[in-house]
């Protein structure tokens, strides 16, 4: 008897132990956590010089830190000013893959942008902080380091154009300003063109038409104020303007073709004509028969030559904007026509032609303009 009442109570006793254990964190995500302890990259006080590059890029690293009883912390990167203390920091964004790397890499721009927001202006020289903030469930720690970095600003301007226009003499409106070749913008403060330049002869860029008009240059790579340009070619360019980074390059197209995808081959160019528009007039494609029916895939192959066309020929495609596998009707809608620059293939990226232009003569037309979609259109 006494020992059936002792085991009742040893089974009593065990059953509470898992219930005061259960208890404790039923319902409860487990939040223990520890601070990021040892910075990697960049080293403290570390010094750079942005570049107006796409590809430059600075990494920063710091060592996981220990989630007791397992799990996965996940990590902001934090800037403050000198002065600051991180309680409400500058700028503050996830590491790489979501948050959940120790490490992420942040653009020059990216940087730029950053210092900017420090109040250091373009082309100038200054220091901010940057630490590391983890964090699993709702619980969230600062890291004690805290890292200085040193930033030379690109050549950006703070006054960023809404509008920006070629003009000047070797321009291809000329010197008329009312005939300036608008940019397309392409993103806040980025622009780009096509348009013909007259060799050795000054042009420049400008934000308006008429009024009280700023005017800019490039020069070595860079977006400069008041001041004009020269290329020591005469050809059809695609320029960029970045106002946020002060980057600018030119590229020398030599030439758009046809590309006929069932044959792999380029059928024909299409000239240049002035205003951002290429066109070949009164151009027969015959479709090429295969077992299956009549093939008619197409798009166009550029070739051009980067660092103002000192640079070698490299190849790329204006293909579908719209991925699409169909013949096009009558009632197709305009973004069909959209392109956009691709890397040379022979089937991506294609468009179909209708069945109408199997064996007919007809103009093939592309624009690239400011204030539209760049496109393209087939017409008798």
């Amino acid at each position: 008897m006494i020992k059936a009442i002792s085991v009742k109570y040893i089974f009593i006793a065990i059953c509470a132990s898992i219930f005061i254990a259960c208890n404790d964190t039923m319902g409860d995500p487990d939040t223990r956590l520890a601070e990021v302890k040892t910075f990697l990259e960049p080293t403290n006080e570390k010094s750079i010089v942005l570049q107006p590059s796409a590809t430059a890029a600075v990494y920063f690293e710091w060592e996981y830190v220990n989630v007791e009883s397992g799990g996965t912390a996940k990590y902001q990167i934090a800037f403050d000013k000198q002065d600051g203390d991180f309680s409400n920091p500058v700028y503050v964004m996830n590491s790489d893959n979501n948050g959940f790397n120790n490490n992420v890499t942040i653009t020059h721009k990216q940087l730029n942008k950053i210092a900017g927001m420090m109040g250091i202006l373009p082309s100038d020289e200054g220091t901010f902080k940057w630490t590391v903030f983890s964090s699993k469930g709702t619980k969230t720690i600062k890291a004690a380091q805290e890292n200085t970095i040193n930033i030379t600003r690109l050549a950006g301007f703070a006054d960023i154009p809404i509008d920006v226009y070629v003009t000047g003499e070797g321009s291809e409106g000329g010197a008329e300003i009312s005939k300036a070749h608008k940019m397309k913008a392409t993103a806040g403060g980025e622009f780009e063109t096509y348009t013909k330049l007259v060799a050795d002869k000054p042009f420049y860029f400008t934000d308006r038409l008429s009024g009280e008009t700023r005017k800019f240059y490039t020069a070595d790579g860079l977006v400069k104020e008041n001041g004009t340009t020269t290329v020591p070619k005469e050809g059809v360019y695609r320029i960029t303007l970045d106002f946020n980074t002060g980057a600018s390059t030119y590229t020398l197209i030599e030439r758009i073709g046809f590309f006929f995808s069932p044959e792999n081959t380029i059928l024909f160019d299409l000239p240049y004509i002035g205003n951002g528009v290429f066109k070949a007039t009164k151009k027969t494609v015959t479709f090429k028969q295969e077992g299956w029916g009549r093939d008619e895939r197409y798009k166009f192959r550029m070739f051009i030559k980067g660092n103002g066309g000192n640079g070698e020929t490299q190849e790329l495609e204006w293909g579908t904007l719209n991925q699409t596998d169909s013949r096009p009707n009558a009632t197709t809608p305009e973004s069909y026509y959209y392109l956009k620059l691709v890397n040379p293939t022979q089937w991506d990226n294609k468009w179909k032609l209708m069945g109408d232009f199997d064996g007919v003569a007809a103009d093939y037309t592309i624009y690239l303009q400011a204030d539209t979609p760049y496109t393209h259109s087939i017409s008798k």
